[in-house]
C-alpha cells in the first residue's frame, strides 16, 4: 500500500522540494550535494562562514498533526500508517511521533516536511542572484537531516539564520542538535557527508574526511581479523568490493593521497596476515607465495582460486579521479520538458562506467546496430543517444526494455514532435 502511494506522492515531493536538497530524492546523491558546497565556497569572493546543522532525532520526531494536515494524500491512511505502532521483543509500543519505521513512504514524508527552509531563507536574506543575496551570501545544501547554510559572517548565521531554522523545525516538532549545530570558518575545515571541506588560502579542496578513512580502515581490519584462517583468495573477495565502493564513492574529490595511505595501511594489515600464518618462512617465501607482480606493480596480493583462477586484490589508488557532473538544481524527472536531460544524464553514467558499456553494446547489437528511426548504423563517428519509449513522466524506467539507441539527430527530431510520434515497441527490434 505504502509503495502505491508512494508512486503518486513522489513526483508531488520532487515538484515542491527545495532546489539544493538532495537526500532521497531520484538520480541525486551525495556527490551532487558537495559539488554545490564547492560552487557555494570555492570562488575567490565566496563567504568563508558555514553553520553546520544537524536535526535531532529527525525521522522519530517529526510531528504527526503536521503530516496529516500539510502531505497531500489521504488522511485516513497516513493517520493508520503514522499511528500502527511497531513491535519490538512481542510487545507493541506506540508511535506518537515520527514516521513510520522502516516504512518506503518515510523518506518522502520527511522530505516533504523539511522542504521549504530553502524559500524561507530566501524571502528572508534574499532571492538568489539578487543584490540582498549579494550582501548575506546565504546558502543551503540539505541531504536528508544534514545541511549546510553559508553566510557572510559569523553573526549573521549565529543571530539571524540560526532562530529561522529553530522556528521552520519547532513548527514540524524538530529542533537542531545543540552539539552538532556548528559554526565554522571555512579555513578550519568542516566534515560533510563523510568528507572534508576546507579553504587552504584561496583554493577549497574537498579531500576525504579523517573519522571516513579512520572508520573504513577499522572495517578492512575487522574482515582481515575475522578472515585468519581462510584462503587468500576468499580474504580478496570479501576486501575488493569494500574497497571498490569506498573509493568509488570519494573518486570525484581530492583523494589520490588518501587513496596511496589507505593502499599503504591495508598492505601493512596483509603482509601481517600472511607472516602469522607462515611464521616459520622467510619473509621471501611469503612474498613470493601472495605477493605478485601485476603490470608495472610488484607487490599485489594475490591468492588462486580452486577454479585455478588467479584473483588480485584491488589497489584505491587505481580508482581515476573523475570531477562529477553535478544535476541540474530544478530539474525534476517527472517533468515532460527535463525528459532529454534526464536521457543524457543516463548516457554520461553508462558511458564512464564499464556496466553502462555493457548495457549500450547490448542494445546496440539488439537492434542490429542501427537507428529505429532512420534505419541507418549508429557508429562512433554518427555518435547515439539513449532514449526511453515509455518516457519516465509517463510511468517509464531505466530497465533494458524500455530503452532503446538514436541518432542525436534523430533524439532530438523525436522529442521535438513527441505528441504526436513514438517509437513502438516492434521497431526496436528492426
Amino acid at each position: 500500500m505504502q509503495a502505491l502511494y508512494l508512486l503518486a506522492l513522489e513526483p508531488v515531493s520532487e515538484t515542491t522540494a527545495d532546489r539544493n536538497s538532495y537526500g532521497f530524492r531520484p538520480h541525486r546523491s551525495t556527490a551532487d550535494a558537495i559539488e554545490q558546497l564547492f560552487i557555494n565556497l570555492s570562488r575567490k569572493h565566496s563567504t568563508q562562514w558555514v553553520m553546520e546543522g544537524d536535526i535531532k532525532g529527525c525521522f522519530d520526531n517529526i510531528s504527526h498533526d503536521w503530516l496529516i494536515t500539510n502531505v497531500p494524500m489521504d488522511k485516513v491512511v497516513l493517520r493508520k500508517w503514522l499511528k500502527a505502532g511497531y513491535m519490538e521483543s512481542g510487545r507493541l509500543s506506540p508511535t506518537g511521533a515520527g514516521t513510520p519505521q522502516g516504512g518506503i513512504i518515510s523518506p518522502v514524508l520527511a522530505n516533504l516536511a523539511l522542504d521549504g527552509l530553502e524559500k524561507e531563507l530566501e524571502s528572508r536574506f534574499g532571492q538568489r542572484n539578487t543584490k540582498a543575496s549579494y550582501k548575506t551570501k546565504v546558502n543551503y545544501v540539505r541531504y536528508a537531516d544534514d545541511f549546510v547554510i553559508t553566510g557572510i559572517s559569523k553573526e549573521l548565521l549565529e543571530n539571524e539564520v540560526k532562530p529561522v531554522v529553530e522556528a521552520f523545525m519547532a513548527e514540524r516538532g524538530l529542533s537542531l542538535a545543540v552539539e552538532k549545530t556548528l559554526f565554522t570558518h571555512v579555513s578550519e575545515g568542516f566534515d560533510f557527508l563523510g568528507q572534508n571541506v576546507r579553504k587552504y588560502g584561496d583554493k577549497l579542496l574537498i579531500k576525504p574526511a579523517h573519522k571516513n578513512v579512520k572508520a573504513f580502515l577499522a572495517k578492512v581490519k575487522a574482515l582481515v581479523e575475522a578472515n585468519k584462517a581462510v584462503p587468500a583468495s576468499l580474504l580478496i573477495e570479501r576486501l575488493n568490493p569494500v574497497i571498490r565502493g569506498w573509493s568509488n564513492y570519494h573518486r570525484p574529490i581530492v583523494a589520490k593521497q588518501t587513496f596511496n595511505y589507505v593502499d599503504y595501511r591495508i598492505w601493512k594489515l596483509l603482509w601481517r596476515w600472511c607472516r602469522r600464518r607462515h611464521g616459520n618462512r622467510c619473509k621471501r617465501w611469503v612474498k613470493d607465495k601472495y605477493f605478485k607482480r601485476v603490470g608495472p606493480r610488484n607487490w599485489v596480493f594475490s591468492g588462486l582460486q580452486l577454479s585455478g583462477k588467479l584473483l588480485h586484490l584491488l589497489y584505491a589508488s587505481d580508482t581515476p579521479i573523475k570531477r562529477h557532473t553535478k544535476i541540474k538544481a530544478e530539474a525534476n524527472p517527472y517533468a515532460p520538458e527535463d525528459e532529454m536531460y534526464f536521457e543524457q544524464r543516463l548516457e554520461y553514467a553508462w558511458r564512464r562506467s564499464d556496466e553502462g558499456k555493457r548495457k549500450t553494446l547490448t542494445l546496440w547489437l539488439g537492434q542490429s546496430k542501427r537507428c529505429p528511426m532512420c534505419k541507418q548504423l549508429i557508429t562512433f563517428e554518427t555518435g547515439w543517444n539513449i532514449h526511453h519509449v515509455i518516457e519516465r513522466h509517463k510511468g517509464g524506467s531505466d530497465a533494458m526494455d524500455n530503452l532503446v539507441l538514436l541518432h542525436p539527430n534523430c533524439h532530438r527530431q523525436l522529442h521535438s514532435v513527441a505528441p504526436v510520434l513514438s517509437i513502438e515497441r516492434g521497431l526496436t527490434k528492426a
